[in-house]
């Protein structure tokens, strides 16, 4: 149990007390018992507004519920409790209790921000699932950063997390692609036929994919019947293009557990949810067409699912994906879908609930748009296509790092200012280059430490540690379950963006005020071992967050 959960738990313990004492009165379960550190370090170690909180339910003043658990609280972790303002708790710890928890991180080593398994339920995450019809680009990434970051922050806070990617690869958008590289293949092959100016996929990534068939099949399609061919150029284009995405995504950083086909839906699925909708009234018939009730639900309208031309919508897919989700056993779904999605959440959780799930299981994060700026100009187009900025271009210019990065800095549903000349700049202004920076440097001080015979073996004397930089890097470092858990629990990985850059801020003042060679050996060994936990902790996180941290620079 760490410092601050035994805290939480002294506290609940005390107002137990309080209540079983008379002197408050309450007959329910307590809350929870908030605790932050404070922003200065006059005002303790840790704070909290419990008494502040529980004033209604105990119907008396703050301050006298802070005095009554102060009363009975046990005095083991501190050396004093304050009670400030209208009954906020100051806690200050006794010196010993904070090495003790220092040296339980320093024995856990790289496993430190890895915190207890939560249970057997999964939670699944899908994400990015765009169609396999060309290049991913920017707003792609920013979905591939923050889901793999949710993904990774979700599993070391102790969840059992399972990633998606839904393959997007039925209905009319395969059939453009397939007539479109099916064009582009005949042109290369000295074929005189035109692109139609407002059908298809227009990208060069269509060209380059036709000169990779050509490539390895040479004119072999070219005599066949037109249907023949466009189907055999549509199946070799889908393999391409998703090969082509598979290739980016893990240049990225990104994996997943389940590749999921859309095509696994037709027929069968899908009628097969929409059979169960009818028996349950979701679905009713119209003007020759069945329309989802999705009103009764909070959707402004209801909505076609199987058109009077007996064609199934892109909804009735998406039915039959999430019913198929929901059969699969997960405790929780969460999905990253653009904000241009915004309006399809209502009619898809309607669903859901028509079909007799628990709607309040599905969340959908919706992920704002970028916008790219190079010398202070928005930057739209594609210098070498014309088109949309890649992802691949993007990594091209700024490197993964620094893309990842700063795509996770700020909220997914915040829209996101991408400063390019920032991004690649070597400089304590990039945030990304400061904390990578940082880790670097902490790798040569280890070096210089093994040239001087320096080792810091089992039982550092943390004790010797109390100057301000040294127990600011040290209450820095305890944060970093808390910011964990937080970031979980909110979806929010810019709160380990935002961390690791603290961290490695409250480092550099370390470092400018305190040598670590050429000092007494046992200090410069403890403050060793408080770079050891450091170095781990930046490394940790900058791992969630799908970053490397080298260890030159």
């Amino acid at each position: 149990m760490q410092t601050k959960d035994k805290i939480a738990a002294a506290v609940k313990a005390a107002a137990e007390a309080a209540i079983n004492d008379g002197a408050l009165n309450f007959s329910d379960a307590l809350p929870e018992v908030a605790l932050e550190v404070p922003p200065k370090k006059e005002f303790g170690d840790f704070a909290s507004n419990f008494a502040m909180q529980t004033a209604k339910i105990f119907r008396t003043s703050p301050r006298r519920i802070a005095e009554e658990i102060k009363a009975r609280i046990d005095f083991d972790l501190f050396e004093r409790i304050e009670i400030a303002g209208a009954g906020f708790m100051n806690f200050y710890l006794k010196p010993d209790v904070i090495y003790r928890e220092l040296k339980a991180i320093y024995d856990a080593g790289a496993n430190f921000g890895h915190l207890p398994n939560k249970g057997n339920v999964t939670i699944q995450i899908e994400y990015v699932s765009a169609n396999p019809t060309g290049l991913l680009h920017v707003g792609h990434g920013r979905g591939a950063a923050a889901g793999s970051a949710i993904v990774n922050i979700m599993r070391a806070a102790g969840y059992n997390v399972e990633s998606e990617y839904y393959i997007n690869d039925a209905g009319n958008q395969m059939n453009d692609l397939a007539k479109s590289v099916n064009i582009r293949y005949l042109q290369l092959l000295g074929q005189d036929v035109e692109f139609p100016e407002k059908e298809g996929y227009h990208g060069a990534d269509i060209i380059d994919t036709a000169r990779r068939i050509i490539a390895r099949d040479g004119d072999k399609y070219l005599n066949l019947p037109e249907d023949e061919r466009i189907k055999a150029l549509g199946e070799l284009a889908y393999v391409d293009k998703l090969l082509e995405l598979k290739k980016d995504l893990e240049n990225f950083r990104v994996s997943f557990d389940f590749w999921f086909s859309e095509r696994t839906l037709h027929p069968d699925k899908i009628n097969a949810a929409i059979d169960v909708l009818k028996s349950t009234g979701g679905i009713y018939e119209a003007d020759g067409a069945l329309w989802l009730a999705s009103s009764k639900y909070g959707d402004d309208k209801d909505r076609v699912v199987v058109r009077a031309n007996g064609e199934t919508t892109y909804l009735a897919a998406d039915i039959a994906y999430h019913k198929n989700k929901f059969e699969r056993g997960f405790s929780e779904l969460i999905n990253l879908w653009g904000a241009d999605h915004h309006g399809y959440i209502a009619r898809v959780k309607a669903a859901m609930r028509l079909l007799g799930y628990d709607a309040d299981k599905l969340k959908i994060l919706l992920l704002q748009m970028v916008l790219l700026y190079r010398d202070g100009e928005e930057v739209k187009m594609s210098k070498r296509t014309g088109n949309a900025i890649t992802l691949r271009e993007l990594m091209e210019e700024v490197g993964t790092d620094a893309a990842r990065y700063f795509f996770l800095m700020r909220s997914v549903d915040s829209q996101l200012d991408f400063d390019l000349d920032l991004a690649k700049s070597q400089s304590s202004d990039n945030p990304v280059y400061y904390i990578q920076y940082a880790h670097a440097r902490i790798c040569s001080i280890f070096r210089q430490a093994k040239e001087a015979g320096l080792t810091i073996g089992d039982a550092p004397r943390f004790s010797l540690m109390n100057s301000t930089a040294e127990i600011d890097l040290i209450n820095k470092i305890f944060e970093y379950p808390d910011e964990i858990e937080k970031a979980a629990k909110e979806y929010a990985p810019q709160r380990i963006a935002r961390y690791v850059y603290d961290l490695a801020s409250t480092f550099s003042s370390f470092y400018r005020d305190c040598r670590i060679l050429g000092i007494e050996e046992d200090l410069a060994i403890a403050r060793l071992a408080l770079l050891k936990i450091t170095q781990h902790t930046i490394q940790h996180a900058l791992g969630l967050l799908g970053v490397s941290a080298p260890e030159r620079m």
